[in-house]
Protein backbone atom coordinates (compact mmCIF):
# COMPACT_ATOMS: atom_id res chain seq x y z
CA UNK A 1 0.00 0.00 0.00
CA UNK A 2 1.98 2.87 -1.27
CA UNK A 3 0.47 6.61 -1.05
CA UNK A 4 3.19 8.61 -3.53
CA UNK A 5 1.17 11.45 -2.86
CA UNK A 6 1.54 12.03 0.56
CA UNK A 7 5.42 10.84 0.05
CA UNK A 8 5.97 13.49 -2.25
CA UNK A 9 4.43 16.33 0.57
CA UNK A 10 5.94 14.41 3.25
CA UNK A 11 9.34 15.61 1.42
CA UNK A 12 8.73 18.95 0.23
CA UNK A 13 6.92 19.52 3.87
CA UNK A 14 10.57 18.62 4.86
CA UNK A 15 12.79 20.88 2.90
CA UNK A 16 9.89 23.52 3.04
CA UNK A 17 11.29 25.03 -0.42
CA UNK A 18 15.02 24.92 1.03
CA UNK A 19 17.85 22.46 1.27
CA UNK A 20 19.21 20.19 4.08
CA UNK A 21 21.20 22.72 5.25
CA UNK A 22 23.00 20.02 7.68
CA UNK A 23 23.89 17.25 4.87
CA UNK A 24 25.02 19.66 2.46
CA UNK A 25 27.00 21.65 4.73
CA UNK A 26 28.96 18.19 5.92
CA UNK A 27 28.56 15.86 3.76
CA UNK A 28 30.21 15.33 -0.01
CA UNK A 29 27.38 15.30 -2.59
CA UNK A 30 29.37 12.46 -4.01
CA UNK A 31 29.38 10.01 -0.84
CA UNK A 32 27.82 6.75 -0.48
CA UNK A 33 26.82 4.78 1.85
CA UNK A 34 24.56 1.98 3.56
CA UNK A 35 21.83 2.40 5.58
CA UNK A 36 19.80 -0.54 7.42
CA UNK A 37 16.09 0.08 8.96
CA UNK A 38 16.27 -1.54 11.96
CA UNK A 39 13.38 -2.48 14.57
CA UNK A 40 14.14 -1.30 18.03
CA UNK A 41 11.51 -2.73 19.67
CA UNK A 42 8.80 -5.95 19.02
CA UNK A 43 5.86 -5.79 17.20
CA UNK A 44 4.19 -6.39 13.71
CA UNK A 45 5.37 -4.28 10.77
CA UNK A 46 3.07 -2.49 8.27
CA UNK A 47 4.51 0.52 6.05
CA UNK A 48 7.77 -1.00 4.41
CA UNK A 49 6.50 -0.68 0.99
CA UNK A 50 5.93 3.03 2.27
CA UNK A 51 9.89 2.84 3.20
CA UNK A 52 11.20 1.89 -0.33
CA UNK A 53 8.58 4.52 -2.15
CA UNK A 54 10.36 7.35 -0.17
CA UNK A 55 13.87 6.55 -0.97
CA UNK A 56 12.55 5.88 -4.73
CA UNK A 57 11.37 9.56 -4.30
CA UNK A 58 14.42 10.96 -3.33
CA UNK A 59 16.74 9.18 -6.58
CA UNK A 60 17.44 6.04 -4.46
CA UNK A 61 17.61 2.38 -6.49
CA UNK A 62 19.51 -0.28 -4.72
CA UNK A 63 17.24 -1.47 -1.88
CA UNK A 64 17.00 -4.41 -0.53
CA UNK A 65 13.60 -5.35 1.45
CA UNK A 66 14.10 -7.94 4.22
CA UNK A 67 10.83 -8.29 6.08
CA UNK A 68 7.32 -7.81 4.46
CA UNK A 69 4.04 -5.86 6.00
CA UNK A 70 2.28 -8.27 8.28
CA UNK A 71 5.36 -9.97 9.40
CA UNK A 72 6.22 -10.05 13.27
CA UNK A 73 9.28 -8.43 14.02
CA UNK A 74 11.62 -8.31 17.02
CA UNK A 75 14.42 -5.58 18.45
CA UNK A 76 17.30 -5.85 15.99
CA UNK A 77 15.67 -7.00 12.93
CA UNK A 78 16.64 -5.24 9.94
CA UNK A 79 13.67 -4.75 7.66
CA UNK A 80 15.41 -3.27 4.27
CA UNK A 81 18.90 -1.77 3.39
CA UNK A 82 19.64 0.68 0.64
CA UNK A 83 22.72 1.98 -0.77
CA UNK A 84 23.03 5.34 -2.53
CA UNK A 85 24.09 8.39 -1.51
CA UNK A 86 24.47 9.77 1.57
CA UNK A 87 22.65 13.43 1.23
CA UNK A 88 19.46 11.38 -0.07
CA UNK A 89 19.79 8.96 2.63
CA UNK A 90 19.18 11.36 5.24
CA UNK A 91 16.89 13.03 3.41
CA UNK A 92 14.42 10.26 3.10
CA UNK A 93 15.63 9.22 6.29
CA UNK A 94 12.72 11.06 8.93
CA UNK A 95 9.76 10.52 6.55
CA UNK A 96 10.29 6.85 5.94
CA UNK A 97 10.73 6.46 9.97
CA UNK A 98 7.46 8.60 10.07
CA UNK A 99 5.30 6.56 7.98
CA UNK A 100 6.92 3.13 9.16
CA UNK A 101 6.44 4.00 12.65
CA UNK A 102 3.30 5.15 12.62
CA UNK A 103 1.94 2.40 10.83
CA UNK A 104 3.65 -0.61 12.44
CA UNK A 105 1.89 0.60 15.81
CA UNK A 106 -1.01 0.25 14.41
CA UNK A 107 -1.09 -2.78 13.08
CA UNK A 108 1.30 -3.87 16.10
CA UNK A 109 -1.34 -2.67 18.86
CA UNK A 110 -4.50 -4.42 16.00
CA UNK A 111 -2.50 -7.47 16.50
CA UNK A 112 -2.65 -6.93 20.79
CA UNK A 113 -6.64 -6.96 20.21
CA UNK A 114 -6.92 -9.68 18.04
CA UNK A 115 -4.68 -12.11 20.26
CA UNK A 116 -7.21 -11.29 23.20
CA UNK A 117 -10.25 -12.30 21.06
CA UNK A 118 -8.40 -15.66 19.94
CA UNK A 119 -10.80 -18.60 19.88
CA UNK A 120 -13.90 -16.34 19.73
CA UNK A 121 -15.79 -15.96 16.44
CA UNK A 122 -15.62 -12.06 17.12
CA UNK A 123 -13.60 -9.76 14.83
CA UNK A 124 -11.73 -6.56 15.89
CA UNK A 125 -12.81 -3.59 13.31
CA UNK A 126 -11.42 0.15 12.70
CA UNK A 127 -13.45 3.10 12.82
CA UNK A 128 -13.26 6.44 10.72
CA UNK A 129 -11.62 7.89 13.90
CA UNK A 130 -8.14 8.02 11.61
CA UNK A 131 -5.74 11.10 10.78
CA UNK A 132 -6.67 13.18 8.02
CA UNK A 133 -4.89 12.47 4.85
CA UNK A 134 -4.12 8.65 6.22
CA UNK A 135 -7.10 6.83 6.31
CA UNK A 136 -6.39 4.45 3.23
CA UNK A 137 -2.71 3.68 5.30
CA UNK A 138 -4.09 3.19 8.45
CA UNK A 139 -6.89 1.13 7.63
CA UNK A 140 -4.43 -1.16 5.73
CA UNK A 141 -1.71 -1.25 8.43
CA UNK A 142 -5.18 -2.29 11.00
CA UNK A 143 -5.94 -5.09 8.53
CA UNK A 144 -1.62 -6.00 8.27
CA UNK A 145 -2.16 -6.68 12.15
CA UNK A 146 -5.00 -8.73 11.67
CA UNK A 147 -7.72 -6.32 12.30
CA UNK A 148 -11.01 -6.03 9.49
CA UNK A 149 -12.26 -2.48 7.89
CA UNK A 150 -15.29 -0.75 8.84
CA UNK A 151 -16.16 1.10 6.16
CA UNK A 152 -13.76 3.42 4.44
CA UNK A 153 -15.85 6.21 3.76
CA UNK A 154 -19.33 8.07 4.30
CA UNK A 155 -20.39 6.78 0.99
CA UNK A 156 -19.50 3.32 1.66
CA UNK A 157 -22.58 2.35 3.67
CA UNK A 158 -24.83 4.17 6.33
CA UNK A 159 -24.25 4.24 9.77
CA UNK A 160 -27.45 5.90 11.08
CA UNK A 161 -26.41 7.23 14.85
CA UNK A 162 -27.69 9.35 17.40
CA UNK A 163 -27.58 12.42 15.73
CA UNK A 164 -29.05 11.00 12.80
CA UNK A 165 -31.94 9.77 14.66
CA UNK A 166 -32.50 13.56 16.55
CA UNK A 167 -32.90 14.81 13.23
CA UNK A 168 -34.94 12.59 12.26
CA UNK A 169 -37.73 12.68 14.38
CA UNK A 170 -36.76 8.80 15.68
CA UNK A 171 -35.59 5.36 15.08
CA UNK A 172 -37.89 4.20 11.90
CA UNK A 173 -37.90 7.84 9.95
CA UNK A 174 -33.99 7.78 9.78
CA UNK A 175 -33.65 4.21 8.92
CA UNK A 176 -36.77 4.97 6.44
CA UNK A 177 -35.33 7.70 4.99
CA UNK A 178 -31.87 6.19 4.01
CA UNK A 179 -34.12 3.18 2.57
CA UNK A 180 -35.69 5.13 0.42
CA UNK A 181 -33.09 7.35 -0.70
CA UNK A 182 -30.59 4.51 -1.14
CA UNK A 183 -31.90 1.16 -1.88
CA UNK A 184 -29.18 -0.78 -1.94
CA UNK A 185 -27.64 0.51 0.27
CA UNK A 186 -26.00 -1.49 3.39
CA UNK A 187 -27.27 0.62 6.72
CA UNK A 188 -26.11 -0.21 10.27
CA UNK A 189 -27.89 1.27 13.01
CA UNK A 190 -26.81 2.63 16.40
CA UNK A 191 -28.69 1.68 20.01
CA UNK A 192 -27.93 2.19 23.24
CA UNK A 193 -30.83 -0.08 25.13
CA UNK A 194 -32.18 -2.95 23.95
CA UNK A 195 -36.07 -1.81 23.95
CA UNK A 196 -34.46 0.45 21.04
CA UNK A 197 -32.92 -2.61 19.40
CA UNK A 198 -36.27 -4.51 19.45
CA UNK A 199 -38.02 -1.46 17.95
CA UNK A 200 -34.98 -1.90 14.95
CA UNK A 201 -34.91 -5.99 14.22
CA UNK A 202 -38.44 -5.22 12.37
CA UNK A 203 -36.70 -2.78 10.04
CA UNK A 204 -33.99 -5.78 9.00
CA UNK A 205 -30.98 -3.62 9.15
CA UNK A 206 -27.55 -5.41 8.00
CA UNK A 207 -26.26 -4.24 11.02
CA UNK A 208 -26.71 -3.06 14.90
CA UNK A 209 -24.32 -1.23 16.82
CA UNK A 210 -24.58 -1.46 20.47
CA UNK A 211 -23.65 1.66 22.04
CA UNK A 212 -21.66 1.55 25.77
CA UNK A 213 -23.55 -1.28 26.26
CA UNK A 214 -21.95 -4.01 29.26
CA UNK A 215 -20.97 -7.66 28.08
CA UNK A 216 -23.91 -8.60 30.14
CA UNK A 217 -26.21 -6.74 27.49
CA UNK A 218 -24.51 -7.32 25.03
CA UNK A 219 -25.31 -11.42 25.39
CA UNK A 220 -28.78 -10.27 25.76
CA UNK A 221 -29.02 -8.93 22.76
CA UNK A 222 -27.64 -11.34 20.58
CA UNK A 223 -30.59 -13.57 22.36
CA UNK A 224 -32.64 -11.45 21.30
CA UNK A 225 -31.70 -10.74 17.78
CA UNK A 226 -31.42 -14.89 17.37
CA UNK A 227 -29.11 -14.39 14.04
CA UNK A 228 -31.79 -12.10 12.06
CA UNK A 229 -28.62 -9.61 11.98
CA UNK A 230 -24.78 -9.21 12.70
CA UNK A 231 -24.10 -6.95 15.82
CA UNK A 232 -21.13 -4.61 17.13
CA UNK A 233 -20.14 -3.44 20.35
CA UNK A 234 -18.61 -0.04 20.73
CA UNK A 235 -17.82 2.02 23.50
CA UNK A 236 -16.25 1.51 27.11
CA UNK A 237 -14.30 -1.71 25.20
CA UNK A 238 -10.87 -2.38 26.71
CA UNK A 239 -8.13 -4.97 26.10
CA UNK A 240 -8.38 -6.19 29.53
CA UNK A 241 -12.81 -6.66 28.77
CA UNK A 242 -12.61 -7.31 25.09
CA UNK A 243 -12.89 -10.88 25.62
CA UNK A 244 -15.85 -10.50 27.72
CA UNK A 245 -17.71 -8.62 24.60
CA UNK A 246 -16.28 -11.47 22.27
CA UNK A 247 -17.69 -13.98 24.43
CA UNK A 248 -21.05 -12.26 24.42
CA UNK A 249 -22.02 -13.55 20.94
CA UNK A 250 -21.25 -10.09 19.42
CA UNK A 251 -20.20 -10.60 15.80
CA UNK A 252 -17.46 -7.58 15.92
CA UNK A 253 -16.02 -4.84 18.42
CA UNK A 254 -14.84 -1.13 16.97
CA UNK A 255 -12.12 0.17 18.31
CA UNK A 256 -11.31 3.22 17.64
CA UNK A 257 -8.00 3.29 19.46
CA UNK A 258 -6.64 1.26 16.50
CA UNK A 259 -5.76 4.23 14.65
CA UNK A 260 -6.26 7.21 16.85
CA UNK A 261 -4.28 5.60 20.03
CA UNK A 262 -2.09 3.29 18.93
CA UNK A 263 1.71 4.35 19.91
CA UNK A 264 4.42 4.19 17.60
CA UNK A 265 6.57 1.40 16.66
CA UNK A 266 10.35 2.60 17.47
CA UNK A 267 12.21 1.15 14.37
CA UNK A 268 15.46 3.52 13.42
CA UNK A 269 18.23 3.90 10.65
CA UNK A 270 21.85 2.34 11.01
CA UNK A 271 23.99 4.26 8.62
CA UNK A 272 27.24 2.64 7.51
CA UNK A 273 29.52 5.35 5.44
CA UNK A 274 31.13 3.60 2.38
Amino acid sequence: MIDYDLIKRAIAEDLAGGADITSTSTISDSAISTADFVSRSSGVLAGIEMVKAVLEEVGLTDINVKKSDGSAIVAGDVLLTVKGNTRAILLAERTALNFVGHLSGIASETAMWVAELKGTNCLVRDTRKTTPGYRVLEKYAVRMGGGTNHRMSLSDAALIKDNHIAAAGGVSQAFSAVRNAYPTAAIEIEVDTLDQLREVLPLSPDLVLLDNMSPSLCAQAVTIVSGATKLEASGGITLKNAKAYADSGVDYIAIGALTHSAPVLDIGLDLRAE
